[in-house]
């Protein structure tokens, strides 16, 4: 009784441990903290599943690494040449590979069923209320708003602030000159491409990482669950400043959503001859 009392307090402190940095990053909106152990705050249904299967795997691996110390440190120690001069001459035991083939087997699935609930939660897009249609460029992401026929209503580039024009609170290598803006509780679609090489579009706390191709069309979406700024960034080799190409997303208000859209179609209006220029930028 005593020993397993000791392996459960044991237990308890290693996923603590372990679940302490995702408490952490609870003070702080979006982007990664200092002596941050775990994953960052979900703002997303996406990313609450991930948060809730990272926590189920860190439970199971730590009962399973427990288990095998314990089992080699008994073996060791009851089957050792001094304590055991005269070995066991039996060859199998049908008990023990039962269980040693179904055990693995019963984990696996526990681990399965979430797993692919998983998967088809983030691939397959909700009914969603707008369109992002981002693009990859080297090395800057540019953001077009679709209408409902997903013609572009208006687009804009974004770049990473140099450290001297960083404001109050803002991230170094994470904040941008222009940021998406989307409406808390809206369910965001989002058009990947890119128009060089391979760029992947990354928000952790929105559980969105997914890859820009050339001349490919990639999907996804997010739905963030509150008011806040969350930080991204390219999360594929594409080159000498990859990693110069963060991503910043604004929640907002719908009220506030609707005042800015209003703002932005006047600012982003789009003009003859902005794709040469953008694309002559980039390079």
């Amino acid at each position: 009784m005593a020993s397993s009392r000791i392996f459960l307090r044991v237990l308890a402190a290693l996923a603590s441990f372990g679940l302490a940095g995702t408490a952490a990053a609870e003070t702080v909106t979006g982007q990664p903290v200092p002596w941050q152990m775990g994953l960052q705050a979900a703002a997303s249904p996406v990313m609450a599943d991930i948060n809730s299967f990272h926590n189920l795997l860190l439970v199971i691996i730590t009962v399973i690494v427990i288990f095998v110390l314990g089992l080699m440190i008994y073996v060791m120690v009851k089957f050792n040449r001094k304590a055991n001069p005269t070995p066991s001459t039996f060859t199998h035991n049908t008990v023990l590979e039962v269980l040693w083939t179904v055990v693995p087997v019963l984990i696996l699935v526990v681990i399965a069923v979430p797993s692919f609930k998983l998967l088809y939660n983030e691939g397959v897009v909700p009914e969603h209320d707008m369109t992002i249609k981002a693009t990859g460029y080297s090395w800057s992401w540019g953001y077009a708003y679709l209408d409902d026929d997903d013609e572009t209503d208006f687009e804009f580039d974004s770049y990473m602030l140099d450290e001297e024009d960083l404001g109050p609170g803002q991230p170094r290598l994470l904040a941008t000159d222009t940021e998406i803006v989307v409406p808390v509780g809206k369910v965001v679609r989002l058009l990947l491409t890119s128009a060089d090489v391979i760029h992947a579009w990354a928000v952790p706390a929105l559980g969105v990482k997914r890859d820009a191709v050339p001349g490919r069309l990639n999907e996804a979406w997010f739905q963030v669950d509150r008011p806040g700024t969350y930080y991204g960034q390219c999360s594929e080799l594409c080159g000498t400043n990859h990693s110069f190409m963060p991503i910043q997303v604004k929640a907002v208000s719908e009220a506030e959503y609707e005042a800015w859209l209003q703002t932005a179609r006047e600012e982003y209006a789009r003009s003859e001859g902005d794709d040469a220029v953008r694309v002559a930028a980039a390079r």
